[in-house]
């Protein structure tokens, strides 16, 4: 039964024996507002949106332009916070969700690190879905007042010492844009292949931190005042790309600029980004936030702006529409009264703000008859989200060392020692910017249900091991049959707000596992928890260590799937979406943006696309219990013409290669032109297993900035012991062949470019 309360111009509905649902607009009972244009839903958008700020007093617009906007009554308009989050699962991060009322818990995914090293589009945009659809069960509950969650982060994994590399799909522009395209398309209801995203989102997701931030606190150096300089080539190949996909092809309707300046200006003031890159050249039509006091620092912080006003003046005319904190609120007015501001920049802030909260349907009145409106609290830790989260876990735990196929364990093992200060803490599993899971596990129950003789002992005081108990673990191990070692970081060590320096383990970690290695009856598995690359040389290098698996952050469904791979019940898959550097790189500074590498001064560059220097462990790498080969079976063109017929003139690089400029080059090029690739995978093992192939192409002339080898493409293929299969990839020649030039210019060139897919590669010529 429901019964109606009216407020002051609008309406709360209450279940009995329920959830409050949230304050709607526009409620047809309402003689003030049900004839009023910006509640009529058979009207554009943004017809609608116009009509509702040209009702609203200058006090009124003001007070809409942060993040707790308040109520209206008068028009009835109900309060509404921007600012939620949901990473890898709706969080309690940001006032706007909170697991205090009756919803406890939301499902939690793997972080976005190891999600993505499943190499999985389609998985990603299922856990978008999931995510979109339970924070809109918790806002049609009244457990959420806000459905716009800032969320994904997107920006690229440049330095393994960052300690959000964890919240990002990881170093490849490619990789990163894919994951950003799935998961936006899963939040806000849209299909996998995309289509028209017309009329109502089920929740809103946002881009962010455009752009060129990957530092947060280093040496001395915060994201506050970090002045990024970046080369418009770095810019053009590596920083914007995953932004241009998610606003592009992902239709996000939201974008958050960052904290940092790019070359000298914040990018929250920054007009060439907002306005004429990610409005004008890429099209968006959704809202532009700021990172959470960002607006302040532009006068604060980074003195910037001269006055407070002035920050204000110079976001607006940028291109931001909502302050996340007080800024505009304490300081607009005053900017118009000195006439530095003009009304018309705060009301073409409104309209994109209102325009997304009518997407959103919040304007449409009784949201019992909206879309959406049947999506109830049963999504919420619905079985169908935590199997998900369990397969997501399972699909990309990495498999890094296995000698002498040491891995799986025998299911007969009669005795088990598990040691390690992350083997009995489920809440490492889960990472940061997330909510209470549905389910908590540690590792060492779920490896308690293999082998019921398990002996577990932390062997360090916390992760930061500067306390270890070294004699009493190498004696518990002495005893067992089999050792696994649970080791790595958590949020202890790497997190906002907290860059690493090094790239070792923690204190005593390395003389645990190297001791207990030595000790134990048989080689040991070192399971590594953490988000960023570890230096793990001596274990990699070590005999007694004959497994190693890296399980990032793996979620709630993270104990269980792991220990499905050590006993055999699962075969990994993973690999890694990151390089795995030496400690010797830690000698780079971290500010240094550049990702091509310098020879002069010994710059190695950054990334396996640049990187000149010793790897731990190379992106893409993963082994599995089955061992798999590629032959390209078929390439449908060998040679591409770049419009011969045509009057362009064939420009020459500083290295006498001629390419042209992809913006000169016609549809018959860059639309029709594409390639098939066939590639043909075969599971030599003896087990069935999903395994990520990867299609990367390089030039045969590897100087002048050129990357060492692209990642063009990726798929996953499911193979039973000992079959073959094929595997299909689409080239497009402008987009996966061409290239930025020191001008941050797309240019194609003429030459050899091989494909690559382990150890075959295929020739393709460019002829200008």
């Amino acid at each position: 039964m429901i019964s109606l309360v009216p407020l002051i111009g609008f309406t709360l509905l209450f279940i009995h024996g329920g959830s409050t649902l949230p304050p709607f607009s526009c409620d047809s009972s309402n003689p003030v507002t049900k004839n009023l244009p910006f509640c009529q839903t058979g009207l554009p958008i943004t017809q609608r949106a116009r009509d509702l700020v040209s009702r609203l007093t200058l006090d009124e617009k003001i007070s809409q332009l942060v993040n707790s906007a308040p109520a209206i009554p008068r028009l009835g308009i109900p309060a509404y916070e921007w600012w939620s989050e949901a990473l890898h699962g709706v969080a309690n991060v940001g006032p706007g969700v909170k697991f205090d009322g009756t919803i406890k818990a939301a499902t939690s995914f793997p972080q976005v690190i190891l999600t993505a090293a499943s190499f999985d589009p389609y998985q990603w945009y299922r856990i978008g879905l999931a995510i979109g659809r339970e924070a809109r069960a918790m806002y049609n509950a009244g457990e959420a007042n806000g459905m716009t969650f800032w969320a994904p982060n997107i920006n690229i994994f440049r330095d393994p010492r960052w300690g959000r590399g964890q919240e990002t799909p990881g170093e490849d522009p490619l990789v990163v844009g894919k994951y950003a395209v799935s998961y936006v398309r899963g939040v806000q209801g849209d299909t996998f292949h995309g289509g028209k995203l017309h009329g109502h989102l089920q929740a809103s997701a946002c881009c962010k931190h455009f752009t060129a931030y990957d530092l947060d606190n280093w040496k001395g150096t915060n994201r506050f005042v970090f002045d990024a300089r970046v080369s418009v080539q770095d810019l053009a190949d590596t920083y914007q790309p995953p932004f241009e996909s998610c606003v592009r092809d992902g239709r996000a309707s939201g974008v958050m600029c960052a904290y940092n300046r790019v070359n000298g200006v914040p990018s929250c003031a920054d007009s060439i980004l907002l306005l004429k890159t990610v409005r004008g050249e890429w099209d968006f039509k959704g809202y532009i936030t700021s990172d959470c006091d960002a607006v302040a620092l532009i006068h604060d912080g980074q003195g910037y702006a001269k006055a407070p006003e002035d920050a204000v003046v110079d976001v607006l005319k940028a291109g931001m529409d909502v302050d996340c904190g007080s800024y505009l609120q304490n300081y607009t007015k005053s900017a118009l009264l000195q006439k530095k501001l003009p009304e018309s920049q705060i009301d073409r802030a409104l309209h994109n703000l209102f325009a997304v909260r009518m997407r959103l349907g919040l304007f449409d009145g009784n949201p019992e008859q909206l879309p959406f409106s049947n999506i109830r609290t049963d999504q919420i830790c619905s079985p169908e989200h935590q199997i998900l989260a369990l397969e997501a876990a399972r699909n990309g735990i990495v498999l890094l060392k296995n000698d002498a196929k040491l891995l799986p364990l025998p299911k007969s093992t009669m005795s088990l020692a598990v040691i390690g200060p992350n083997a009995d803490s489920p809440q490492t599993l889960i990472g940061n910017y997330a909510g209470p899971p549905c389910k908590s596990l540690a590792t060492l129950q779920a490896l308690k249900s293999y082998v019921k003789n398990t002996v577990y002992h932390p062997g360090c005081d916390m992760v930061s091991c500067s306390t270890a108990a070294i004699d009493k673990a190498v004696d518990i191990a002495k005893r067992a049959d089999y050792v696994v070692l649970i080791m790595g970081l958590d949020q202890t060590q790497e997190r906002e707000a907290l860059d690493r320096i090094d790239l070792f383990l923690p204190g005593r970690q390395q003389e645990l596992i190297t001791s207990v290695a030595k000790s134990a009856k048989r080689p040991v598995v070192l399971v590594l928890l953490s988000g960023g690359p570890i230096d793990v040389s001596f274990a990699k290098d070590n005999p007694r260590i004959g497994g190693i698996l890296w399980a990032g952050y793996p979620g709630e469904g993270g104990a269980i799937a792991l220990a499905e791979i050590i006993f055999g019940d699962h075969n990994p898959g993973g690999r890694l979406p990151i390089t795995w550097y030496p400690q010797d790189f830690t000698k780079v500074p971290m500010t240094d943006m550049r990702m091509r590498p310098e020879p002069l001064s010994d710059y190695p560059g950054r990334t396996y696309r640049f990187y000149k220097g010793d790897k731990v462990f190379e992106f893409g790498y993963g082994l599995s219990y089955s061992k798999y080969s590629y032959t390209f079976t078929r390439v449908s063109r060998n040679k591409l013409y770049l419009n011969h017929s045509s009057s362009l003139r064939a420009r020459e690089t500083s290295d006498s290669v001629g390419y042209k400029l992809v913006s000169e080059l016609g549809a018959e090029v860059c639309g029709e032109g594409k390639l098939t690739v066939h590639v043909g995978v075969k599971n030599h093992g003896d087990l069935a297993g999903k395994h990520p192939v990867l299609l990367f192409v390089r030039h045969g002339n590897h100087g002048n900035g050129r990357p060492k080898k692209q990642l063009i493409g990726f798929q996953s293929v499911i193979l039973n012991a000992g079959e073959v299969g094929e595997i299909q990839f689409e080239v497009k020649p402008c987009e996966h062949l061409g290239r930025a030039n020191e001008y941050g210019l797309m240019v194609m060139e003429e030459g050899t470019q091989f494909l690559l897919v382990g150890d075959d590669k295929h020739p393709i010529t460019i002829v200008i």
